[in-house]
């Protein structure tokens, strides 16, 4: 051998012995989930705990309180004598967080699927409300135009009335007028067939009646004759 002494490399763990560590490290929950169910304090905790587990609605919500509330069970099943009183309350506790926890996002979940619920009827009320308002509107844009319409007609009625009564008045003043004068030339062709007959009687012309003077207005006074 030289001088120097060269250092030995440590042995190197045989590959069998990580393998082992490994699966150990697999196996470690499932036998700290069978010993938690032999533990009679442990027991009805685990019976809780895979209640949440196994429901579909509630395996995905509080999912860290449910890990602690795991951890603190198979920390119950593993704690000594001394150290299970205190394990214990810790254990139930951590179960109580994780229910109350489940329970409160499952409420939040269901709240806010009410609120969207809400929401849409909300969507869906001021829909129908805008359709009934324009229904509405749309109906009293009709019932107005039609009145509209049936007030124009009334006043070309009215308009049409009137002017027929004023073309009536007329006529009738004309017919009026034109019967007057025919009464008048009826009664002065009858006053010359009176004077003409009193003529033929006497046996000579008959001067035509001086016409009475209209009361109310005086007498002319005669012309004085002029002198030669």
């Amino acid at each position: 051998m030289s001088g120097t002494s060269s250092r030995q490399s440590p042995p190197t763990r045989p590959r069998w012995r990580a393998g082992l560590l490994a699966l150990a490290l697999a196996c470690a929950p499932v036998a700290a989930t069978f010993a938690a169910e032999a533990d009679p304090d442990a027991a009805p905790l685990q019976a809780r705990l895979r209640n949440l587990d196994l429901d579909p609605q509630r395996n995905t919500l509080a999912a860290y309180e449910r890990l602690q509330a795991r951890q603190a069970v198979e920390a119950l099943a593993a704690a000594k004598r001394k150290q299970r009183p205190q394990a214990l309350q810790v254990a139930r506790l951590r179960v109580e967080t994780a229910e109350v926890a489940v329970r409160g996002e499952l409420a939040r979940t269901e709240l806010q699927r009410l609120e969207l619920e809400r929401g849409e009827l909300l969507v869906e009320a001021s829909r129908r409300d805008a359709e009934r308002a324009r229904a509405e509107a749309e109906r009293l844009r009709i019932e107005a135009q039609i009145q509209a319409e049936e007030a124009a007609r009334l006043r070309e009625a009215i308009a049409q009335e009137a002017q027929a009564r004023e073309d009536a008045e007329g006529i009738l003043d004309t017919v009026a007028g034109a019967e007057a004068e025919k009464l008048r030339a009826a009664r002065e062709l009858e006053a010359e067939l009176a004077r003409k007959e009193a003529e033929l009687a006497a046996g000579g012309p008959v001067s035509p009646p001086k016409p009475k003077p209209v009361a109310g207005k005086p007498k002319p006074k005669p012309k004085p004759k002029p002198t030669r």
